[in-house]
């Protein structure tokens, strides 16, 4: 059990539900934060697949199907990284903010 502060201690001894309800918003905020992660990884992951379309393949080696899924995960584990990051590209951050303050309703 992680201490707040003197007074919530306190006002738990008081009324257990007010450390239940702490602890589910503690909770919730977490899986909202990790679900807007897990949305900027795959925006990430979408936009450097686009931009690794533009960039022209050389005739010299042919790529294999391997070559090509080794790439996709390449792509993949590098936009979790990123997102991963204390602030990423903020587009998690932007969207956490957004959802906290009532301006989107999930």
């Amino acid at each position: 059990m992680e201490i707040i502060n003197n007074s919530f201690i306190i006002g738990e001894m008081e009324d257990p539900k007010l450390l239940h309800n702490k602890i589910n918003k503690d909770q919730d905020d977490e899986t909202l934060m990790e679900a807007c992660k897990e949305f900027e990884a795959l925006f990430l992951s979408m936009m450097f697949k686009e931009m690794k379309k533009t960039v022209p393949e050389g005739d010299l080696v042919e790529k294999g199907l391997g070559t090509r899924i080794f790439e996709d995960l390449y792509v993949e584990e590098i936009s979790n990284e990123v997102a991963k990051q204390d602030a990423g590209l903020g587009i998690a951050d932007m969207m956490y903010q957004q959802f906290k303050k009532g301006y989107v309703s999930w």
